[in-house]
């Protein structure tokens, strides 16, 4: 067997074990018994795909514990769902792999592998049902509102204030308003509609946005009175990474287009914080408004 070919196969070989243990790892922390099966079950074949290439390698190939652990705690962390929608795109990965031309002349039996591993997608896909998946829309809504609200409240209140612990009150107080503002307006629409969970909805609306309060707030808490520039800066990049960090879970876990999301959503934030500054610079110099 040529060298490369050889390097080949047993690249293979670590990915069929390593996912092997990972999809065992994840069912573990699973909670529906079918989806627990079906993770068990890709596992059972992944093993058997990687004693059929040991078969032509002759080679025991160790499994890659940093890879198995970080999808074990992305599930941990992110939910079942963001996982199981990452290893989808490993599978893509390994088709590709065994339909490798030189691979399937010398290799005849990869192709049936690579058949098992198109399966495993369709039924990785099948899988996706999540509760945080569920209440995304609530989630969505209290983050959004938060990033835009006190985003545009936070730049008002810097140059109007011109205090970091003055403008840390103030936002936290309407931060605080405006979260039980937005858990009681979404119970309300969920029950107007019906909907079973509305409580439950208007928790992670109300959560959502809160703890977006309490990140923007931060660099005004930490940072000294007169930094209230600099902590306003601070406070958008945060924003900009939170807007970030959401929208590539979401993207993940529903396949939607991250960049097209991430822009609009950081555009309409940033720009709302830009009006806002502006505002706050008018109520300073033209109404001579200063606190």
């Amino acid at each position: 067997m040529e060298e490369n070919l050889k390097n080949i196969l047993i690249t293979m070989q670590c990915n069929e074990i390593t996912e092997n243990e990972i999809y065992i790892k994840v069912s573990k922390i699973t909670k529906d018994e079918s989806n627990k099966k079906i993770m068990l079950k890709i596992a059972a074949e992944e093993q058997q795909h990687y004693n059929l290439i040991k078969s032509y390698t002759n080679t025991d190939v160790p499994l890659n514990k940093i890879r198995v652990w970080f999808y074990y705690l992305t599930a941990k962390i992110f939910g079942f769902t963001f996982a199981v929608k990452q290893m989808e795109g490993r599978e893509n990965e390994v088709v590709k792999g065994y339909s490798y031309e030189k691979l399937a002349v010398n290799f005849p039996k990869l192709s049936k592998i690579a058949e098992e591993e198109e399966k495993h997608e369709l039924l990785l896909l099948d899988m996706l049902d999540e509760e945080r998946l569920k209440y995304v829309g609530a989630i969505v809504l209290g983050l959004n509102d938060a990033l835009v609200e006190i985003t545009g409240s936070l730049a008002g209140f810097t140059l109007s204030m011109a205090n970091t612990r003055v403008i840390a009150l103030a936002g936290l107080i309407t931060g605080i308003a405006a979260t039980l503002s937005m858990g009681a307006s979404e119970y309300i629409a969920e029950k107007t509609e019906g909907a079973k969970n509305a409580l439950k909805a208007s928790l992670y609306t109300g959560l959502s946005y809160l703890g977006t309060v309490i990140l923007l707030i931060l660099p005004f808490i930490f940072m000294n009175n007169d930094m209230y520039v600099q902590a306003l800066i601070i406070s958008l990049v945060i924003a900009v990474i939170i807007i970030f960090i959401f929208n590539y879970y979401i993207s993940v876990a529903k396949g939607l287009n991250f960049k097209k999301r991430f822009l609009q959503m950081a555009v309409v934030s940033l720009g709302v914080a830009a009006f806002s500054f502006v505002v706050g610079l008018l109520v300073k110099n033209i109404l001579k408004i200063n606190l």
